[in-house]
C-alpha cells in the first residue's frame, strides 16, 4: 500500500515532524522539541525550546532544571507550528503526560491529516493524574511496552489490600519495609491511594527522590502531604516509599532487622520478573496499558495505519494484522532502554 508523505519520520534524533520542524522525544538535543512526560527516557534536557503539557511544568522543571527553555500548552488547545497545528491530550501515565495530535495546515497535501503520537499511556484513571482522553485520528502511534496478551492488570484495589495485609504481617513480626517505586508516577499515584486507607499499619516515609516530585506535584494542584524522609534507623512497622538504587546501600545494611522489601510494578505480573528480584515481594499496579487496554485505545483512535513501537511490537503487529488493520513497526532509542513501569 502507498501512503502519503509522513507527518512524523524517524530521524538520528528521535521522531521528527518534517512540516512542523519539531521532535516528539527527542534523545538527543534539538532546536525546538516536544516532550511527552517527566520520565528520563522521555525528557531530555539540552533542547533549544521544550513544550509540554502546562499540566507537567513542574514535574518537566523539576527533572530538567531551570537552564532548559520550557513551554507549556493546556490539554486540547491548538497550537501552529510552521505548517501543522498541535495539541496536547492526557494519557494518563504520570501528571502531565500527554499524547500530541499533529494535523497537517494544508489537508490537500496529505491524505492522512491526522497523526497521534502516543507517548506512554495507561487507561486505568486515578487521582494522582488526569484522566486518559481517547482522540481520534489516522495514524495511531502507540507505545506496546506491556504488548502481550499475558499482561492483564489485576483491580488496583486487590493489590492495594493485598500491600497493606502485607505491611500489617510485616509489623506484626516486628520489621519495617521498604517499598521500591518509581518516584516519578507511581510514587505519587500509591501513596494517594495508601492515604485514602487511613489508619495505615505504622508511620510512612519518602525517600528524598520522591519527596522532590510530591512538591512538583503540589504546586501542580495535586494535595500530597508533606511526609518525612526515612530516620536512621527505622521503627518497626515504618513503610519507606524508595527507588530500587536504595536496595543493598548502607542505610539498608544498618537497619536492625533488615526491612522487608516490596516492588510496585507491572513487571512482577510475570515469574522470570519476580525471580531475578528474590526476596522481593511484588504488586502488580502499572502505568503503562496492559494488553486489552492497548487494543482498547488503538480501537478508539479509529485510525486507519498504527505504528507500534517502544516494546513488545511483535505480537500485537501480528495480531492487528489478522484482524485487517494495517500495521507497522518502529524501534526508537527507548527500546533499548529499560523503562519504569
Amino acid at each position: 500500500m502507498t501512503f502519503p508523505a509522513p507527518l512524523v519520520v524517524r530521524r538520528p534524533e528521535g521522531l521528527y515532524c518534517p512540516q512542523g520542524r519539531f521532535f516528539i522525544d527527542p534523545w538527543r538535543p534539538v532546536d525546538r522539541a516536544i516532550l511527552t512526560h517527566g520520565h528520563a527516557d522521555h525528557a531530555r534536557a539540552g533542547h533549544g525550546h521544550a513544550l509540554c503539557a502546562a499540566r507537567g511544568l513542574a514535574v518537566l522543571r523539576q527533572r530538567l532544571g531551570d537552564d532548559q527553555s520550557l513551554e507549556g500548552l493546556k490539554f486540547g488547545e491548538r497550537l501552529r507550528l510552521n505548517d501543522v497545528w498541535i495539541s496536547l491530550h492526557p494519557a494518563s501515565h504520570v501528571l502531565g503526560a500527554s499524547q500530541v495530535l499533529i494535523e497537517s495546515v494544508s489537508p490537500q497535501a496529505h491524505a492522512a491529516e491526522r497523526w497521534l503520537v502516543s507517548g506512554d499511556y495507561r487507561v486505568q484513571n486515578d487521582p494522582s493524574c488526569d484522566a486518559f482522553e481517547p482522540v481520534k485520528a489516522d495514524v495511531f502511534i502507540s507505545e506496546t511496552t506491556f504488548g502481550l496478551p499475558i499482561y492483564r492488570w489485576p483491580p488496583v484495589t486487590q493489590e492495594l489490600v493485598a500491600l497493606l495485609d502485607w505491611w500489617q504481617t510485616c509489623r506484626d513480626e516486628g520489621r519495617a519495609v521498604v517499598v521500591y517505586t518509581y518516584a516519578l508516577g507511581k510514587a505519587q499515584r500509591l501513596l494517594l491511594a495508601l492515604l485514602n486507607h487511613a489508619p495505615l499499619p505504622g508511620p510512612l516515609f519518602v525517600h528524598a527522590s520522591v519527596a522532590r516530585m510530591n512538591e512538583a506535584y503540589r504546586q501542580s494542584g495535586i494535595a500530597l502531604p508533606e511526609l518525612p524522609s526515612p530516620p536512621a534507623m527505622l521503627e518497626p512497622g515504618a513503610m519507606v516509599l524508595a527507588p530500587m538504587a536504595v536496595q543493598g546501600s548502607g542505610w539498608m545494611q544498618r537497619q536492625k532487622p533488615i526491612p522487608a522489601e516490596a516492588m510496585v510494578s507491572g513487571w512482577m505480573l510475570v515469574r522470570g520478573h519476580r525471580r531475578r528480584h528474590a526476596g522481593v515481594r511484588g504488586f502488580v499496579i502499572s502505568d503503562h496499558a496492559d494488553w486489552p487496554g492497548l487494543l482498547w485505545a488503538v480501537d478508539q483512535t479509529e485510525a486507519s495505519r498504527i505504528i507500534l513501537t517502544h516494546g513488545q511490537t511483535s505480537t500485537m503487529a501480528r495480531y492487528l494484522r489478522e484482524k485487517g488493520c494495517h500495521v507497522q513497526t518502529l524501534e526508537t532509542e527507548f527500546d533499548a532502554q529499560s523503562a519504569d513501569v
